[in-house]
């Protein structure tokens, strides 16, 4: 066995000072033998551990890392965009400095911005305004391959959701519940000629209908489901047989596929990893289309989207046997190959792209497609590229990544004598997923890989029982993987993607017609008030509407009247013309606070029960007198 050195940062162990070396060296290998799937996986896994080569962290810590710093008013190379897991949001970060740039809400109810509060964002949440949300997978909307900067979109497992972020103004614009199905997982989009679809795999069984007339799981089902990316409707969906997890698509637009497990249609653990292979299915997204077309499909309950059998013999997808409960699935830049990564198996499966064809046409067998797979160490789940024909794949048994070439992986499943294996690197600890700049367009760069860490354990000042997780950046510019960034994070944030700074064009201030404003502006139309310019109180009969302005450091009224009991909307109109001078509006002890950003309007509606004096104010600082901010809500008892 191999010694590998756990010194990449200074350690302190506040249990016991005096803890042996080998026991703090030993600490990522025993995090791989304390977990459950170690249990299950380590027979298959004999022997990997010997094929680790390449340097520890300890040899990375200062070799070549140095220009990962980003001076006091320098830009970042990359925006990073993180899935904010159990907050329900995404955050946006600076890569390579790691800085926090801001955070975008969207299934969460945000006390900064208002979001879940004012009136434009319920619009977007919807009737059914859930209190959670749990985001994996955010991922930018391409043309030709390539990322336009236009959209990003984001999951909801918690509630089976997929929300569109605008990137010009980095707000959430649209959010769909998808419907027949349960806990959207796996998301990725189409990428040529242009981001037609977002592709999302719902992962739990459930009957269809789901009405309280069958439980059995022989008779449940999931789906894969293609929602429209402009206007963000369910377009189709596709039953399949097992558990889908994560999928992606390819570089003609003709087909996706999905890692799938659970093949067993089995509720225990045990069950579930009964059998030796699950699937990769592949979707043949013109063939769904022609169907659907066609009319050759059917709706399930109150839903009106067309649903197609795509389960085992249909002609509409194929089931690629592969190694054991898989879980990630890739495609590379190039579009040549999906990567399925094994999870319960040691290995990798390498499938061609342009042997779907001939699988579809039934001239070659479910396996002929697959044309490598490299054995690379316990636990691989996700793989990204560097663009160099380079693959990185996370281990989350060993907390190591493993940097492999991918054609000698080939020849040596055509049984050449070659090593593919370059380099195995230690993080910290047992990680996740792993996303490389560009990595999922044609443009992948191959400069930074950023690896999202499930444990922490020592790495950071202990905060009590729940600790942080870790994002780590590497450098993989050169021969070798570098790391050279530890960042704790808060509450899974599970997935990232980098796109270059200037393939993202953000506005300065708002446009004041924005569609965004579209219902303040109708109501404002109706009351013959202009929201730019108008302070006055509309009421009609227990509703009171009160439209103001802010200019840093006033409000347009400083008083307004209502009587108990009323429903009050105020909306206010940012009329700055200078950037990064927002207001907010926030009515002491009513739980209102909403951000107002230059040239915004925005609204919220409440009840005035309390009769009294109630003062509002500016809650973002806008000027030096913004503690003068102010006003009041006089509100006659009845």
């Amino acid at each position: 066995m191999i010694d590998k050195k756990d010194n990449n940062l200074p350690k302190i162990d506040t249990e016991d000072s005096h803890a042996s070396e080998h026991v703090k060296m030993s600490r990522r290998l025993f995090l791989g033998s304390s977990t459950a799937v170690a249990g299950a996986v380590g027979a298959l896994g004999a022997g990997i551990g010997s094929v680790f080569s390449g340097s520890t962290m300890a040899d990375t810590q200062n070799n070549g890392a140095g220009h990962h710093t980003i001076g006091p008013g320098e830009l970042d190379e990359y925006y990073g965009f993180w899935s904010g897991g159990h907050q329900g949001e995404v955050r946006v970060l600076g890569v390579p400095s790691m800085r926090e740039l801001m955070r975008i809400p969207v299934f969460n109810i945000d006390s900064a911005t208002g979001w879940g509060l004012t009136n434009e964002s319920k619009e977007i949440l919807g009737d059914q305004l859930y209190q959670n949300g749990d985001c994996h997978h955010p991922h930018i909307s391409l043309t030709d391959g390539r990322y336009d900067g236009k959209y990003l979109f984001i999951n909801d497992k918690a509630n089976t959701r997929v929300a569109r972020i605008r990137l010009d103004i980095m707000k959430t614009d649209r959010i769909v519940h998808v419907p027949n199905v349960q806990a959207i997982h796996g998301l990725r989009l189409q990428k040529v000629p242009h981001t037609k679809y977002v592709f999302c795999n719902a992962e739990f069984l459930i009957p269809h209908p789901n009405d309280g007339s069958e439980f059995t799981l022989e008779n449940s089902y999931t789906m894969f489901n293609a929602i429209d990316a402009e206007t963000m409707e369910v377009a189709w969906q596709v039953i399949v047989d097992g558990n889908l997890d994560n999928m992606d698509a390819d570089y003609t637009g003709k087909y996706a596929a999905s890692t799938c497990y659970n093949s067993e249609k089995a509720l225990d653990l045990a069950g579930t990893m009964r059998n030796e292979r699950d699937w990769v299915v592949v979707f043949n997204i013109e063939r769904i289309e022609a169907a659907v077309n066609a009319g050759n499909f059917k709706t399930i309950g109150d839903s009106k989207v067309p649903v197609v059998d795509g389960r085992k013999g249909s002609e509409l997808t194929r089931y690629i046997p592969v190694p054991k409960n898989p879980h990630g699935l890739n495609t590379s830049p190039d579009g040549k190959y999906f990567i399925a990564n094994g999870k319960l198996s040691p290995t990798c499966s390498i499938i061609a792209t342009d042997r779907l064809d001939d699988l579809f046409d039934d001239k070659i067998s479910e396996r002929d497609p697959i044309i490598g797979e490299p054995e690379l160490g316990l636990g691989p789940l996700h793989t990204t590229f560097d663009g160099r024909g380079n693959a990185y794949t996370t281990l989350f048994i060993d907390s190591q990544v493993v940097k492999w070439n991918i054609e000698d992986a080939i020849k040596h499943y055509q049984g050449e004598d070659v090593s593919y294996i370059r380099q195995k690197l230690d993080v910290h600890y047992q990680p996740g997923h792993n996303h490389a700049s560009l990595t999922e367009s044609r443009d992948a760069d191959g400069k930074w890989m950023v690896v999202l860490s499930k444990f922490s354990k020592d790495r950071f000042l202990p905060v009590g029982p729940l600790h942080p997780e870790n994002d780590q950046l590497i450098d993989i510019s050169g021969d070798e993987m570098k790391l050279v960034h530890d960042g704790p994070t808060y509450a899974e944030p599970h997935d990232c993607i980098l796109v270059r700074r200037d393939q993202i064009k953000t506005k300065k201030i708002w446009d004041p017609q924005d569609p965004f404003f579209a219902s303040a502006r109708k109501q404002a139309e109706k009351d013959g008030v202009e929201l730019e310019f108008d302070n006055t109180v509309i009421r009609d009969g227990n509703k009171v509407r009160v439209y103001m302005t802010s200019v840093a450091p006033v409000f347009g009224l400083n008083e307004f009247k209502v009587k108990q009991g009323d429903e009050v909307t105020v909306y206010v109109s940012n009329r700055e013309m200078v950037e990064d001078v927002t207001h907010g509006f926030c009515m002491v002890n009513h739980g209102v606070n909403m951000e107002i950003s230059p040239q915004q309007t925005s609204s919220i509606t409440f009840i005035a029960s309390k009769p009294g004096v109630h003062w509002y104010y500016c809650s973002w600082f806008c000027h030096a007198m913004h503690m003068e901010m102010t006003g009041r809500m006089i509100v006659e008892k009845v």
